[in-house]
Order: structure tokens, then sequence, then C-alpha cells
């Protein structure tokens, strides 16, 4: 039978491989048939939102998607705060639970002390790059409010579009990164048997969630004064 270490060095790599062959499929798809994906329908949807915001003089209107670019702010600047208070909790509890160092152990003692090394140096790894991803997220967005604030002016809508898609981009990226630190802490907390069977279940219930089957949409958006002349006739009759 495989020894603790071994199974290490087998089944880690492998579930590796399953979650980043997985999204190297789903970056695949994403640039070849975004049709196909929910974040290729959501930019769809987002790209038609810009579009009608550029169009739109109403306060009431503006004062929507400036309240939809908050959220987002709001959201982003929440789970960058969790990606760096969990790596604080776990440091803290690693330390408190951690044995005395002996130093008459040999190499089966140095061997174990790498392997947690490197299992703690990587799920903290992963928690600040979803870090990174999550607050440059809030940054596109905050600097999309900017931009929502000024269409009014010259300032083309396709600025807009670039800070609303960056911003969702990382957005999905630092989820995407989290799932990969959930299956570390498995490993790190159950073994690596435990982390291939994460890997695969997250794997499968992502396949499920990122595909779409629902067709796009060709928003047509009717001018301001026709709708209001419209909205007059239906009070009206």
């Amino acid at each position: 039978m495989l020894g603790k270490s071994s199974m290490d060095l087998v089944l880690v790599p492998c579930a590796l491989a399953v979650m980043v062959g997985y999204h190297l499929l789903l970056l695949y798809r994403i640039l070849r048939r975004p049709h196909t994906t929910v974040i290729g329908y959501e930019s769809h949807n987002k790209l038609a939102w810009v579009q009608r915001m550029a169009q739109t003089t109403e306060p009431k209107e503006a004062a929507l998607a400036l309240s939809f670019i908050s959220d987002g702010i709001s959201a982003s600047t929440t789970l960058a705060s969790l990606c760096i208070a969990l790596p604080s909790l776990i440091g803290a509890w690693v330390s408190s639970s951690a044995p005395t160092a002996d130093t008459s152990g040999g190499s089966g003692t140095s061997e174990a002390t790498t392997t947690t090394t490197t299992k703690y140096a990587s799920l903290l790894a992963c928690f600040l790059a979803s870090f990174t991803c999550f607050v440059q997220s809030a940054g596109c967005y905050m600097h999309a409010s900017f931009l929502i604030s000024a269409l009014g002016s010259d300032a083309p809508a396709s600025h807009l579009l670039r800070a609303v898609l960056r911003g969702g981009g990382f957005w999905a990226a630092g989820l995407r990164t989290l799932y990969l630190a959930t299956a570390l802490l498995v490993w790190v907390v159950f073994g690596p048997v435990a982390m291939l069977a994460c890997s695969v279940l997250t794997v499968a219930v992502l396949y499920l969630l990122d595909s779409n089957s629902v067709p796009q949409h060709h928003h047509q958006f009717t001018p301001a004064r026709k709708r209001l002349s419209l909205m007059t006739a239906t009070s009206f009759s």
C-alpha cells in the first residue's frame, strides 16, 4: 500500500490537474463558444446593459446603475476581507495545535514538517491570489462608477463596458481561486483522498452551474421619448 507521503505525491497533483484542466476547458469555451457558458451569457447581457445606460438621460436610471455598481463593490470588498481573515485564523489554529519540535526526530520529522509547510504555503497563496482578484474587481467597479457619472460627456461607452467586464472577470477569478483554496483546505484537514474527491465533486457541480442553455437575446431599446409617449398612451387608454 502507498504511504501517506506517496499518496500526497500521487493524489494531490491529480486533484490539481482536475481543477486546472476543467478551468482551461471553461476558458476555451468562453473564448470560442461563449453562448454555451453562464459567464458568456452574463457578458452579453452586461453589454446590453451598458448600451442602455449610455442612452439614458433620466436621473433615476443613472441612480439605479450606480446602485448596481455599489453592490458589486460591496460584495468584492466583503470577500476580500474574508480572504484576509481566513488565513489569519488558520495560521492561529496551526500555531496553537502544532506540536513542539523534536530535534532527534530524524528524516521522518523533517519530511512531515516539509509537507505541512507546503500545505499551508499553498493554502495561503490561494487566499492571497483570491484577495488580489477581489481587490482588483472592486477597483474596476469603482472606475465604472466614475464613468457612469460621466456618460453625458463625450466619454465612449466602450470604456464603461471594459470596466464592468473586467470587474466581473476578476470577481469570477477570485471565486475560482476560493474553490481551489477549499480543496486545499480539505487536503490539510482530511488528507489527499478527500481532496481528490472534493475536486471531482467541485468540478461536477461547476460544470452544471457554468453551462448555459438559454439562447442569447438580442436587446432592442426604445428611445426615452418614445417610451414616455407609450407609457402615457397606455395610462390614458
